[in-house]
């Protein structure tokens, strides 16, 4: 993927490598092979990752909170970071995209920053670890992202690679576009009028196949722009769909797979969708609440 070829975003926050204000306390200290486990866990039993924000985030009995003067200390970010310059391409490539996408319906597309951290963050919705793996806040409408996840992707489960790591980030992104349409309203509704969200069919399974539409949408205008897919690079990004599944992902971790207790689709689901936004680049073709069958 020639990545280069992608406008930098100015919308990227680098707090990696502050000092120990914000600790693993959700985590317990784990390293990184146990928060990989805390990600497994997590999707094989339908918990998505802003409800692991308060199963893994809740501070300590007793443990103070971290000083202003660690909230604003962050490391000199490094000019020639090709991680940073990496996911700042791809998030400014969905900025181009997306305001395109809303000004032709004569409407204003208002961009997420995206917050690079390691180890834990302060987001508003509450203190996460690494072991919620990318999520999008929708308080503060901004896309938190560790980049070891993308090495664990790589090594662990299967997928990887640079138009994967793009899907991943496209995917967060496709949640900003739901905040920005009332969808994440509905769904946070629905679940605190006590309807049931979870399970296959679900509203949080909609939620999720219809962000994997949306980067698929994304991915389609990126293509026709930048002409920078390579050979394999769908396949990376069908490939890591697939071993993020929450069947696959529930074989892994348990043995078997619980249809009642999914939050993000089937392997075959999640690929089907983004490949829908790839092929059509329509964003009302991403419609997965009214579709009869996904």
């Amino acid at each position: 993927m020639k990545w280069e070829r992608a406008r930098q975003s100015q919308n990227v926050e680098d707090r990696r490598g502050r000092g120990p204000g914000v600790p693993l306390r959700g985590a317990g200290g784990l390293g990184i092979g146990g928060i990989l486990v805390l990600v497994l866990i997590g999707w094989a039993l339908g918990i998505s990752p802003g409800e692991m924000l308060g199963l893994l985030s809740q501070p300590q009995q007793g443990a103070s909170a971290p000083t202003s003067q660690t909230e604003t200390s962050t490391a000199p970010t490094n000019p020639n970071d090709p991680q940073r310059a990496f996911v700042a391409s791809i998030l400014g490539d969905t900025e181009d995209v997306w305001d395109q996408i809303f000004s032709a319906s004569g409407q204003r597309y208002p961009a997420p920053t995206l917050v690079l951290f390691d180890g834990a963050v302060q987001s508003a919705c509450g203190q996460a670890t690494s072991a919620v793996g990318p999520f999008y806040c929708p308080g503060d409408q901004q896309v938190y992202i560790d980049l070891a996840f993308f090495e664990e992707m790589r090594t662990r489960l299967g997928g990887g690679g640079d138009f994967a790591e793009a899907y991943v980030i496209a995917h967060e992104v496709g949640h900003h576009i739901q905040t920005l349409s009332g969808v994440s309203a509905k769904v946070s509704a629905a679940r605190q009028q006590g309807q049931e969200v979870e399970g296959d069919g679900g509203l949080l399974v909609r939620q999720e196949l219809q962000a994997d539409c949306y980067a698929g949408v994304w991915a389609h205008h990126a293509q026709a722009r930048h002409q920078w897919l390579e050979p394999g690079d769908i396949e990376e990004a069908l490939n890591t769909a697939t071993a993020i599944g929450d069947d696959t992902l529930q074989r892994q971790s348990r043995g078997s797979v619980v249809p009642d207790s999914f939050s993000h689709g089937t392997s075959e689901q999640r690929v089907r969708w983004f490949t829908r936004g790839f092929e059509g680049g329509a964003p009302n073709e991403c419609d997965t609440f009214e579709a009869t069958s996904l």
